[in-house]
């Protein structure tokens, strides 16, 4: 039997489980490819962003470790300027290092992994799971564990549970839109600047774009225009107001986030493969209208697109608390804080093209209280990740990569603390203090 059980090896579940098997419990770590990292290297998500509130760093611990170990080898030039200006900054790396690196960390940490195997079911008693139905190459099985952490994204492990979740926004249970990321490469990124140093008015700029030249990687909003003509045209048939690209660590590349799948429900088998082909059928038309119509694309080759869609939002847990965006907002205070993040309320239009955002004052951050990760139904199970207990509005903020990394550490953390020293299997009764002592020991920031 296993102390700690993580189904989900994206960032949230590897860092999880990195803190699990680090502060000295058994734990197995599920994934349903054949590599880590999620959304991160199965979706063509990038740049990481943010790990910080205005100059200072909100988000430190296992998430730190690994941007510094990727800077180590070349995979990532840091945490850099947002030349957009939408976030406080952007870290740029190579995905395919980043699979390697967190093979390598859960390796090192002494947890197990088992990868290619998918959640079937669960077995509950007494308010407490009590194994994992798995499905993989080998058939039909059973893991056993004394603790789990849901790190699925789309709070499956819970689901299963019977923990009462929650999908979209209050008023109609939309969720966010997907999207297919799509890498590219060939990009002049040279002539890119010079067109916006040309055409300032076609872009959203930070510090009227002084940063342009300096910037070690671009991040690149706008092109306004072109794109208004090419949906005028027919050539583009999806609802996009504006383009939107990175360059990743790679000379040349950039990482493309344009397209917008409206109105499909990531839990749904049917409504996914829907929003896969979707997807696909965008990216097709977004690259055609970068190649020919936008400067700097006319030699882009498509290198990819993600193994997945990339999913914003799906289901949620009712959590014992449920964090709101007054909660962010405000900067409200929490005895039980066990991470912090930076990101603003960043809510993609379910039924439209808009965006719609929420920023913080300058500098501020939000803490993220232990009781969103736990339920009253479930006693020995966290969540981690964008499905923990937030509502439509606060789930917009805290989806993020670093945010969901200091997340993952807290959970791991929490499950190893109860499962090495507790005196029962109730996460709820983990002392929220000396819990937050060894995260802070840790290196994360609350």
């Amino acid at each position: 039997m296993y102390d700690a059980v993580v189904v989900g090896g994206g960032v949230a579940g590897s860092v999880a489980a990195i803190a699990s098997a680090r502060n000295g419990a058994r734990t197995l770590l599920i994934e349903r490819y054949g590599f880590l990292g999620g959304s991160l290297t199965n979706a063509g998500v990038g740049p990481m962003m943010t790990f910080h509130a205005g100059a200072r760093q909100v988000v430190g611990g296992i998430a730190a470790e690994i941007v510094d170990r990727l800077k180590e080898r070349g995979a990532s030039p840091g945490h850099i300027t947002d030349t957009i200006g939408y976030a406080s900054s952007v870290t740029p790396f190579d995905a395919e290092s980043l699979k390697l690196l967190l093979d390598e960390m859960v390796r090192e940490s002494g947890c197990e992994l088992l990868f290619h195997t998918m959640l079937a079911g669960v077995a509950v008693s007494n308010q407490m799971l009590r194994t994992v139905t798995v499905c993989n190459k080998a058939g039909i099985s059973e893991i056993d564990g004394r603790f789990f952490v849901d790190a699925t994204g789309d709070a499956d492990l819970a689901y299963f549970a019977g923990v009462d979740c929650q999908k979209g926004r209050d008023s109609d249970g939309l969720t966010q839109p997907m999207t297919l990321n799509v890498k590219i490469g060939g990009v002049d990124i040279v002539a890119i600047k010079c067109y916006i140093r040309e055409n300032p008015g076609e872009f959203l700029l930070k510090d009227d774009g002084e940063w342009i030249e300096t910037t070690a990687r671009l991040s690149v909003s706008g092109f306004y225009t072109l794109l208004k003509e090419a949906v005028t045209a027919g050539a583009i048939t999806f609802p996009r107001d504006f383009v939107l690209f990175f360059e990743t660590n790679n000379p040349g590349e950039v990482i493309l986030n344009m397209t917008r799948v409206l109105q499909k429900d990531a839990t749904d088998p049917v409504q996914l493969t829907q929003a896969e082909v979707e997807g696909r059928r965008q990216a097709r038309q977004a690259f055609l209208f970068l190649k020919n119509k936008v400067p700097g694309f006319s030699d882009a080759i498509l290198v990819s697109t993600g193994v997945q869609i990339g999913i914003r939002e799906s289901r949620r847990i009712k959590a014992s608390y449920q964090l709101t965006a007054e909660d962010l907002l405000s900067g409200r205070k929490f005895y039980d804080a066990i991470a912090r993040g930076g990101y603003p309320i960043d809510i993609h239009n379910p039924l439209g093209q808009s965006t719609d955002s929420i920023h913080l004052p300058e500098g501020a951050s939000y803490q993220i209280p232990y009781r969103s990760l736990l339920n009253g139904r479930i006693f020995n199970l966290a969540v981690a990740g964008r499905c923990i207990g937030a509502t439509h509005e606060a789930a917009a903020a805290i989806r993020v990569s670093p945010i969901a990394m200091a997340i993952g550490q807290a959970a791991g953390t929490a499950v190893a603390l109860t499962a090495t020293h507790g005196q029962n299997q109730n996460l709820h009764c983990l002392d929220s203090a000396r819990l937050r002592e060894t995260l802070m020991g840790q290196g994360a920031i609350l």
